[in-house]
């Protein structure tokens, strides 16, 4: 597909129901990970879509010292993963590790389990309103914004992020445990922006410089609400950015 024009501009609102959003903890430097990858994958191929679920995949760097650098990793993704252990009682961090709505999912190889897992969550109804938009103002740069609001009765003290993920990325390993292979992935996150405070409602604009290596085409902006209170996610939402019609 072609590049997005400048000014190729789009936006989408969250559904009523809850979406999941499911966080994959994963590094090229560990040779268990192209199967959780390959499978993170196929829910854009083959699964639900983001009316349902969200993806993400968190590149961590604990494993960058053990042979392979990872270009996608960040410090950043490996506190979150620690965080989410140590709510979870856990005292160690592993890969591939899979979160869904922000708890510990082991059984992610399982599509049985899956799909039981995501359709409870996709029965309740949504605790926030997610609206966002992307404009590619110039070449090289992606304008978002987002806006949430909690809705009424939902508990605790909401936070919102932002993620840009690109798909369609390919890496040839030369070291490390994977050397010799050539791995793909999607939903990688390039960007993570928060956490934004939602105190009822709350709105973030952002002009994002886009990485040189980065293909706007195939890009796409994740916004969500979690609740670390309740260690819930009350609303998730994803669009790719567009080309003009």
């Amino acid at each position: 597909s072609a590049p997005p024009a400048a000014g190729a501009q789009c936006a989408k609102r969250s559904p009523p129901h809850a979406v999941a959003l499911l966080e994959l903890y994963t590094s090229e430097g560990c040779n268990s990970c192209p199967r959780a990858d390959r499978w993170l994958s196929g829910i854009a191929r083959d699964g639900p879509g983001a009316d349902r679920v969200v993806a993400l995949a968190l590149h961590v760097d604990y494993w960058d010292r053990l042979g392979w650098k990872d270009r996608f990793a960040s410090a950043r993704f490996t506190e979150r993963q620690q965080e989410l252990a140590r709510a979870a009682g856990n005292r160690a961090v592993y890969t591939p590790g899979v979160f869904f709505n922000l708890q510990e999912f082991r059984g992610w190889d399982s599509q049985a389990r899956f799909q039981q897992a995501l359709r409870a969550i996709n029965a309740r109804p949504a605790e926030a309103d997610i609206r966002l938009e992307i404009e590619t103002q110039s070449p090289g740069r992606l304008a978002v914004k987002a806006s949430f609001k909690a809705k009424s009765g939902a508990a605790g003290a909401p936070q919102a992020f932002l993620a840009v993920y690109e798909n369609r990325l390919r890496t040839d390993v030369g070291a490390g445990e994977n050397r010799g292979v050539t791995l793909h992935h999607d939903f990688v996150v390039r960007e993570w922006i928060g956490p934004i405070r939602v105190d009822g409602a709350a709105e973030v604009s952002r002009l994002l410089a886009l990485g040189r290596d980065w293909k706007a085409e195939n890009l796409g902006v994740a916004a969500f609400v979690q609740d670390a209170g309740s260690r819930d996610i009350l609303q998730a939402t994803a669009l790719s950015v567009c080309s003009p019609t």
